[in-house]
């Protein structure tokens, strides 16, 4: 039996939920991600020469495009490959394979241009590429279509021929009576594919009917992040990545999948648009109550991988049983990870007691008021430090990260070297040396308060116990039901707005409390100033 390979094509069909805006970082960390999960081939979107390039969207006019958005990345082990559907892209848009960032195109096309369309797929193939001839709405083909497929195919010899269940029609039955004639006729040489979409919610239970087949030429299975995709999805790419885990000797890193769904994919799944609910895919891997799950995420301090290591510490007569107060219990337990960080707090203290800090978070007022803060920037030149994100147009020369989440969305960008990183100890970085400080997350957080883990509280009690006596804020609107509380809309956390009041009055009890040992100004409007 030749090799079975897994294909991601969230960038590509999921794109018909956003009309493949993913936006730049989303793209990026999508591509990285599905890397790091050691998926097989990922598809990076379409080549489409009507759309004009744009450095947010997966639908790009050429192949110098893809360079443009994806060529700086580390692909690893990855066959990278876009798709065309047929007459939408000219070769005169397409470089040679060995000028390009693609290792191969797939060509969707319905079964009259079936002609045509290999011919185009032969100039593919002739500039270097691996073709993928994909047949859309293959329950449409008779058999006797299905062999002059297969002698075309046989002619030109693609990488693989894939059957395409565009609306979801097939049961396995069908399924199996393509997968077997296709198999009978190709040439060994050539790979046979299947790409589900999920309108009987019977893409998963398929990919696993063509899995158990055991054949000597190479099978291909797509899948994509979450299902994403239109109406009712595709495969799910996390659960074909564990079934191939379990029961083929795959070894794909299905956090990895779990990370982008919720620091990626999930912004665009409101309203829900599409597929099943992660919540119920974690609670069942877990053999949990749903509500810890939902519980835990609500926080929105956690990764994906936290989230389930948080689970697996459930009593055993807790799981199924829902306990508030446990699974609280079992979340402060978790983030207090305890180091010992009195040498980063000396070298730290060192580096910031002397120095004008002006704090920066993610308040509308950090546009609404910018001039103010430049003009503060030009006038004072102050240590900037932001607080679990990177502001637009400020270069900070901190960042403090105590939210994991957050720091998930942020790796990418992070990872570039060029910011000096403060992470609490909750926050677990990608190598044991991916942060310049780490401060011992149970001394800065208050067991006491409703949210345990204030962001600003805990960067103030940390900058106070290291002596710095005189700190101004920009960006620190506090919060309100009516409007939104971030700049950046993205970023609002609908609790938050169900908290607003609670804190507000929170944050000024701490301001007052600590007003003897050091002075808070706000360089920008905010709830939390006794002037405003």
């Amino acid at each position: 039996m030749n090799d079975i390979k897994l294909l991601d094509c969230t960038l590509r069909d999921g794109g018909y939920i956003n009309d493949w805006k993913f936006g730049h970082d989303n793209l990026v960390s999508i591509f990285e991600r599905l890397v790091d999960a050691n998926l097989d081939i990922i598809e990076v979107g379409f080549l489409d020469e009507r759309r004009p390039f744009d450095i947010d969207c997966s639908i790009m006019p050429d192949t110098d495009s893809v360079a443009a958005i994806y060529g700086q990345l580390d692909r690893k082990q990855a066959m990278v490959v876009g798709m065309i559907d047929y007459g939408t892209c000219a070769v005169e848009h397409i470089r040679p394979c060995e000028e390009s960032f693609l290792d191969g195109i797939r060509v969707i096309f319905k079964k009259h241009l079936r002609e045509p369309a290999f011919a185009f797929c032969r100039e593919l193939k002739d500039m270097g590429y691996k073709v993928f001839a994909q047949l859309v709405s293959v329950t449409s083909y008779s058999d006797d279509e299905v062999m002059d497929v297969i002698r075309l195919a046989n002619e030109i010899m693609p990488y693989a021929v894939s059957m395409v269940d565009t609306y979801g029609l097939m049961h396995q039955n069908n399924l199996l009576h393509y997968f077997h004639l296709l198999d009978l006729h190709l040439d060994k040489e050539i790979g046979l594919g299947y790409h589900a979409h999920n309108n009987f919610q019977m893409g998963y239970a398929n990919c696993i009917a063509m899995l158990n087949n055991r054949i000597e030429r190479t099978m291909i299975v797509d899948g994509s992040i979450y299902g994403m995709g239109k109406s009712a999805g595709n495969a799910p790419l996390e659960l074909v990545a564990m079934y191939m885990n379990n029961s083929l000797g795959k070894q794909y890193h299905v956090s990895q999948i779990l990370e982008a769904i919720d620091a990626n994919i999930s912004q665009f799944y409101r309203p829900a648009t599409w597929g099943y609910n992660m919540f119920y895919y974690i609670a069942a891997s877990n053999d949990c109550h749903p509500e810890y799950v939902a519980y835990l995420m609500n926080k929105r301090t956690l990764s994906i991988k936290s989230v389930n290591e948080i689970l697996r510490k459930l009593l055993d007569e807790k799981k199924l049983l829902y306990d508030e107060d446990h699974i609280e219990k079992l979340y402060v337990e978790y983030q207090k990870n305890e180091v010992n960080d009195a040498k980063d707090r000396e070298r730290l203290g060192q580096a910031l007691t002397d120095q004008e800090i002006l704090l920066v978070g993610p308040g509308t007022t950090v546009k609404t008021q910018r001039e103010k803060i430049d003009e503060y920037l030009r006038a004072h030149k102050p240590t900037v430090i932001s607080i679990n994100y990177v502001p637009e147009g400020i270069e900070p020369d901190y960042i403090f990260l105590s939210n994991a989440k957050r720091y998930v969305q942020l790796a990418t960008r992070l990872s570039q070297g060029k910011y000096v990183l403060i992470a609490t100890s909750n926050v677990t970085g990608t190598s044991d040396k991916a942060f310049d400080y780490v401060l011992n997350f149970s001394t800065l957080m208050d067991p006491e308060a409703k949210i345990v883990d204030n962001s600003l509280v805990m960067l103030l009690k940390a900058l106070n116990s290291l002596g710095c006596k005189s700190i101004t804020l920009a960006g620190f609107d506090g919060y309100s039901r009516e409007t939104s509380n971030y700049y950046n809309v993205e970023m609002e956390y609908d609790f938050t707005k169900n908290m607003a009041e609670y804190l507000n009055a929170y944050t000024c009890r701490f301001l007052e409390g600590i007003r003897g040992t050091m002075e808070v100004t706000f360089l920008t409007d905010s709830r939390y100033s006794k002037d405003r």
